[in-house]
């Protein structure tokens, strides 16, 4: 079913990279959402006031929410589709972090709302009555909102969408809800004990644990969360094919929306080759990223001496003192500058976020280390967290 309706809807499918490709995606998914949560909405809403289940009338409510959500999908699809101008230089997509905030907000008024008419009912139990067309429409609901989770979730992997993606997690505690309600009702009925109430509080945990999940989430993108493993290494192997290619380091990767990313990186090159060629090289690696990939990439060039056999000694030593300290920590733009008395060794020490030594005791324990492999070898370190 899914496939049929973006064969029908969704020109050019398969290229997900194009915005208007990922706007037509967005509007099909949430005017199908729309359609559904709202037939579901009526028919809860409907058979809940009938028969008197507050839980059943509440998740018939949860779907209209439902139905707000969607609206903002459809809406942060159109805006993120926009082409970049003077006030968005980078586009407009992260819109749809902004939109699967919302969305999370949306669920956790939701819970709030179910919780405090759930123990409304506890305090206040009012007899309810079970029929098999309710719990015909809690099924339905049930398989409905089973295909939208599969649907919204299959989309959004497929244009790699957090809106989407968000709406699937949605539709999934639904599910757990509605299940949840019809199991109230038919225990209710046969225990002759009111279940209602604390049914509806337990669904209403279960959907803010999703709303805070999405929010978290969500917040994490939009303050700068750390890019993903993958993608780190696909650009680093990309880089290194390139034949001249010596070394990377300082590589940062920022993110503008799912296909919206620019990065930098410092390579490595040997110094003997003449600063024309290299820079050509800069150039074709950069082309090569804008071409094929949803990369934009800007690199800073740095020149390394590979034919001076005391100073790749030294580099070699340090690296494996460095090592010694924590296997984690890399040392990058070695250089030496050699003088009468001493010889200053000048690198980079990248470490990990959750490194337990402090900037200047690493600092500190290279020095010693050096100075008892060499003691006319000065240490110049500048320690860095590792951002990728």
């Amino acid at each position: 079913m899914t496939n049929l309706l973006v064969k029908l809807f969704v020109k050019n499918s398969c290229n997900t990279t194009d915005p208007k490709v990922r706007e037509n995606y967005g509007k099909l998914a949430s005017i199908v959402c729309i359609v559904l949560n709202m037939l579901l909405s009526v028919g809860k809403i409907a058979v809940g006031m009938l028969f008197g289940a507050i839980s059943v009338t509440a998740d018939g409510f949860n779907n209209l929410t439902d139905c707000g959500s969607n609206i903002v999908s459809l809406v942060s699809f159109k805006v993120a589709g926009k082409p970049a101008d003077k006030e968005h230089p980078y586009g407009h997509q992260r819109v749809e972090y902004i939109s699967a905030m919302i969305v999370a907000f949306i669920v956790l008024m939701l819970a709030i709302e179910l919780a405090k008419e759930s123990f409304d009912k506890i305090l206040n139990p009012t007899p309810s009555e079970i029929s098999y067309i309710m719990l015909a429409v809690l099924g339905v609901s049930v398989l409905v909102k089973l295909w939208m989770f599969v649907f919204n979730r299959k989309l959004g992997n497929r244009v790699n969408s957090d809106v989407l993606k968000a709406t699937a997690t949605d539709s999934i505690t639904d599910v757990i809800a509605t299940t949840a309600v019809a199991i109230a009702s038919v225990v209710s009925y046969f225990v002759n004990f009111n279940l209602d109430g604390f049914m509806g509080i337990a669904v209403a945990i279960v959907i803010a644990i999703a709303g805070i999940g999405i929010l978290k989430d969500t917040m994490s993108k939009l303050l700068g969360q750390a890019p993903d493993k993958q993608l780190v290494d696909s650009i680093q192997a990309r880089i290194m094919a390139f034949e001249g290619v010596l070394g990377i380091h300082d590589l940062t990767v920022h993110n503008y929306g799912p296909q919206k990313y620019y990065a930098s990186v410092h390579v490595e090159v040997d110094a003997s080759v003449p600063a024309m060629e290299s820079h050509d090289l800069m150039d074709r690696i950069e082309r090569d990223f804008l071409n094929n990939t949803d990369i934009i990439l800007t690199i800073h060039q740095d020149p390394i001496i590979t034919d001076d056999p005391q100073v790749t000694l030294w580099k070699e030593k340090v690296t494996e003192i460095v090592k010694s300290i924590d296997d984690r920590f890399a040392i990058h733009d070695f250089r030496a500058v050699k003088g009468v008395t001493h010889t200053n060794l000048i690198f980079d020490v990248a470490i990990p976020f959750d490194c337990q030594m402090s900037e200047v005791e690493i600092s500190a324990e290279i020095s010693r280390l050096v100075s008892e492999f060499d003691e006319k070898l000065y240490v110049v370190a500048t320690v860095e967290k590792q951002i990728s």
